[in-house]
């Protein structure tokens, strides 16, 4: 073998070594329920939070509870979403005002542990005060609710009995909790942005392999 020959495998072992180790990680993710609005046929990701928005007579809101980036990978609502559907068979009243709702409780793959069985998604139409919000109307129709000290909304009716917003990592266990709506950077073994102590380990590995091979090849020669 040839110098050039040799020292050109040494650089495409270490090219592919470091493909391999160096690769991003499957992104983290966060466990919440997601808050959406209706506007006509689409679902979009609220602006505001279920105790911030006011939604007027005749507005469809939506939960779901799945894992998710951030709010530009969040699930929406899956089923039906009309108004007229849902709360026809609740007159309108004077002083109240009629807001459907959509609650998707997820599949079995984002729940939080193997334990936790998600109920069927659900529709209600809830009758509340003129000025009330759209945690009050999920309150009237969906308890028990659970928060956090930060006022995330953590469960609905009961679900899940634990845990809320916490970060998963890509095989889906569990990391320490995080903003639902920040975006999680990859990290290494050691928890900083640089090579782990694997890969330079890896890596004077092959560059040891390739002077062997070099030294090998002068030898034939001689």
């Amino acid at each position: 073998m040839t110098r050039g020959r040799c020292a050109g495998l040494v650089l495409a072992l270490l090219g592919a070594l470091l493909a391999v180790t160096v690769a991003p990680a499957q992104a983290a993710g966060y466990r919440y329920w997601s808050f959406w609005e209706r506007d006509g046929k689409a679902w979009s990701y609220a602006s505001t939070g279920p105790s911030q928005t006011k939604p007027s007579d005749g507005d469809v809101q939506g939960f779901r509870f799945a894992v998710s980036a951030d709010s530009a990978d969040a699930t929406q609502p899956r089923g039906a979403a009309d108004f007229d559907a849902i709360c026809a068979d609740t007159p309108a009243k004077d002083g109240s005002k009629r807001i459907a709702l959509v609650i998707d409780f997820g599949t079995a793959k984002d729940a939080p542990s193997a334990g936790d069985h998600p109920p069927k998604p659900r529709q209600a139409c809830a009758l509340v005060d003129e000025d009330a919000t759209t945690a009050d109307a999920l309150a009237s129709v969906a308890k028990p609710l659970r928060y956090n000290s930060n006022a995330l909304l953590c469960a609905i009716a009961g679900y899940p009995s634990a845990g809320c917003g916490e970060q998963v990592s890509g095989s889906g266990e569990a990391e320490p909790a995080g903003s639902p709506d920040a975006t999680p950077r990859s990290t290494g073994s050691s928890g900083t942005h640089g090579p782990s102590v694997g890969v330079i380990t890896a890596v004077v590995l092959v560059a040891a392999l390739g002077v062997g091979a070099v030294w090998q090849a002068r030898r034939r020669r001689g």
